[in-house]
């Protein structure tokens, strides 16, 4: 079985910078039309300066697209990817938009401050705390950020892009994610389909993969047999890319005689 290797159809974490979030997803393929549909999105969107938000299950590459569409537009400044439910709790402001003593010692004003003439990556900014949505919003539309302890605003040149892996809309409708933010995202709304509904992406994916962790444990190169071909692409994934990897990662391990069957795959 041969490898995939067309570099004008996949994206992986060594074509891009690394950052400060760890890459659940590590590696996309635009062969399924739902893929080429999504990529060419994905240009169209990059070439805007609207804020963008990416919906999509966990899994799914989220970030992985929002690296990329800061590469594909051009921007001068940083990618500067925060986890928003990693914020601390009661400095979720200060550390998103900086201090007045930051401001004095190091000059740092934050993560909003930082991704100056760059991108500001949300992971999961439904899990932003209620009070800084508003305050993330009138940043993005005054362009300033204010620092707290200083009654002093600073211009900023920040492109937002942030993902969620459940449908914000419901959280507007709870309360607990502010509308008007909502509304500003979802100028630029990209939606990812789940694995299960890119088939054509599965066994592209799974035999990179299976390449890439064979060359790093200096292993032999497997082949899928034609039992362990169907039950990848009937799988429902529900841990969509993560799963797929780690998946191949351990039939890699298990499997004899340079072929992986479907038992090596562990699928229930």
């Amino acid at each position: 079985m041969t490898l995939y290797q067309s570099p004008d159809t996949i994206l992986t974490l060594e074509q891009v910078a690394p950052g400060p979030l760890s890459i659940r997803a590590k590696a996309l393929v635009f062969v399924d039309p739902a893929s080429q549909h999504l990529h060419t999105e994905l240009e169209r969107l990059a070439a805007t300066a609207l804020a963008l938000l990416i919906q999509g299950e966990s899994g799914t590459g989220k970030e992985l697209l929002a690296r990329q569409l800061h590469t594909a537009s051009q921007r001068p400044g940083p990618f500067v990817a925060i986890n928003c439910g990693a914020l601390s709790k009661g400095r979720a402001e200060e550390e998103l938009f900086g201090t007045q003593l930051q401001a004095l010692s190091s000059g740092r004003t934050g993560w909003y401050g930082a991704a100056n003439g760059g991108t500001l990556y949300l992971d999961e900014i439904g899990d932003l705390p209620r009070t800084l949505q508003a305050k993330l919003l009138t940043a993005l539309q005054t362009h300033e950020i204010r620092p707290v302890g200083t009654g002093h605003y600073t211009p900023v040149d920040v492109r937002l892009i942030a993902s969620s892996s459940f449908d914000l809309v419901r959280a507007v409708q709870a309360g607990t994610f502010n509308a008007h933010l909502h509304e500003y995202l979802t100028d630029g709304l990209l939606p990812v389909p789940p694995l299960r509904l890119r088939v054509a992406d599965i066994l592209p994916l799974a035999e990179y993969f299976l390449a890439i962790h064979a060359q790093r444990l200096e292993l032999p190169l497997p082949a899928f047999d034609e039992d362990a071909v169907s039950r990848l692409l009937t799988h429902r994934w529900p841990g969509n890319i993560r799963e797929l990897e780690q998946v191949v990662h351990l039939a890699l391990l298990t499997s004899q005689h340079g072929v992986i069957g479907e038992q090596d795959l562990h699928l229930v």
